[in-house]
């Protein structure tokens, strides 16, 4: 966890100490918050200005709750104060200025889809080998990221950081504060395309990560994106990996196959499973493999590690309900590709009966209507499902596609929750799928 002296700090983001904390600038603050509900004893207190709330009137409770320092665009308060220009920007300089203290690794990982369970496999894979912390929970954009970096010990070898975006320009910020040693790009897909307009944009959008990328380092990404391949600079300084179902990569995925227990596949050779649904989990697996040849671990090893693979929440997890029903609850998120690899992988469980509970797709803008569209259609490609419920506004757009009479759609969750506990049994798989927003878990018994 940080502990650097006001001094130190002030210097670290440009800031100016008030009198009160002149006194004090020798003192080690212990840790950041940014939330006077959090605080405590020596941290430093940053103040945000919210839609409906300044962070700047709660510095005096932070103070009293236990924080020696804050930062303030104001001058005006009775508190030890660090004058900045801008709080949000003295986060990250402190963030870049505390990562330049410690001789940690940091991988950086955007994408699409599948940020997050690359994390946990990269993490999988070094964490018998390494000290290793990572991005917890979604502390992914411009003040979850700086706040991961506080948390992290002094004694972490290798510091994995997720990487989010909304707009252009924002990995291009997270990459300039990690600076980091490798970089992974998972896909390129359709999330946040209604402020971005197009796959190119996201493309470049994430390309960012290796805006600030480390000479000596690495860049491991797929070359199954055609967005990428006028993009991506083929002779940089640091080394390159591709990785991806097609021969257009130079690890490529094959003989991948799923069943209830999981997803096994070969790279290079050699054999793998781990414990997760979804086929695209072979391809987010093998960029943690890639990884591990860059240190040096052996396949074997590997493979037992990726074999106790644990996901964070909501990412493809199976609950088994009481009734014996398989839930496959991946309501943490949804991009039109992630639903179709959801949809597929019920698609070819052996279970008798299979249901999918579809919720909406958000963020989609003007392409909303033709996105949710292509979904239907996709189902109705192979339709082999006993039942597909549909739930939100956009998502009755996949209603109305399918082409048979085993969809039906909903506008009230508890109606929902009601046909779907009816058809509950050992014989059937359910699929939970939507954007956060949808809070699909809902429909799972306590």
């Amino acid at each position: 966890m940080i502990s650097l002296t006001i001094k130190k700090i002030s210097e670290l983001c440009g800031g100016k100490l008030n009198n009160q904390a002149k006194e004090i600038e020798n003192t080690k603050i212990h840790g950041v918050s940014i939330d006077t509900r959090t605080i405590d004893t020596n941290n430093l207190f940053a103040p945000f200005v919210g839609e409906n709330v300044d962070g700047h009137d709660f510095i005096l409770n932070a103070i009293e709750s236990g924080a020696c320092v804050s930062l303030s665009e104001k001058e005006d308060v009775d508190a030890p104060l660090i004058i900045v220009k801008d709080v949000q920007k003295a986060l990250g300089d402190i963030a870049r200025g505390y990562l330049n203290t410690l001789n940690t690794k940091v991988i950086a990982i955007t994408g699409s889809n599948g940020k997050t369970t690359t994390k946990d496999m990269v993490e999988c894979v070094l964490a018998p080998h390494f000290n290793v912390q990572k991005t917890i929970g979604n502390y992914n954009n411009e003040i979850g990221m700086p706040l991961t970096i506080f948390n992290t010990k002094d004694d972490t070898d290798i510091l994995i950081l997720e990487m989010g975006m909304d707009n252009l320009g924002d990995i291009h910020y997270l990459s300039s504060i990690a600076r980091p040693d490798i970089a992974i790009l998972t896909n390129v897909g359709e999330s946040h395309i209604e402020k971005l307009g197009s796959k190119e944009n996201i493309a470049k959008g994430k390309y960012e990560i290796v805006d600030d990328l480390k000479e000596d380092g690495l860049f491991i990404y797929s070359n199954d994106y055609v967005e990428l391949e006028n993009l991506v600079k083929k002779d940089t300084p640091y080394e390159q990996v591709t990785v991806g179902l097609t021969d257009k990569n130079d690890l490529v995925v094959t003989n991948v196959k799923e069943d209830k227990n999981g997803v096994s596949f070969t790279l290079n050779g050699f054999d793998y499973s781990i414990p997760s649904l979804g086929k695209h989990n072979a391809v987010n697996a093998s960029f943690a493999i890639a990884l591990s040849k860059h240190f040096n671990i052996s396949e074997s090893d590997v493979k037992k590690s990726l074999e106790q693979l644990t996901i964070t929440n909501m990412r493809m997890e199976q609950h088994i309900d009481e009734t014996g029903a398989l839930i496959i609850n991946d309501a943490y998120n949804a991009s039109p590709s992630s639903m179709k690899s959801a949809i597929d992988t019920v698609r070819h469980l052996d279970y008798k009966n299979k249901v999918l509970v579809l919720g909406d797709i958000l963020e989609l803008g003007r392409y909303s209507a033709q996105l949710h569209e292509s979904v239907g259609a996709y189902i109705n490609e192979d339709n082999n499902f006993t039942h597909i419920f549909t739930y939100g506004e956009h998502a009755k757009t996949i209603h109305d596609t399918i082409q048979k009479e085993n969809t039906q759609h909903f506008e009230s969750i508890e109606q929902l929750k009601n046909s779907l506990n009816s058809l509950k049994d050992e014989n059937t798989v359910i699929l939970l799928k939507a954007s956060r927003g949808m809070k699909l878990e809902r429909l799972i018994s306590e």
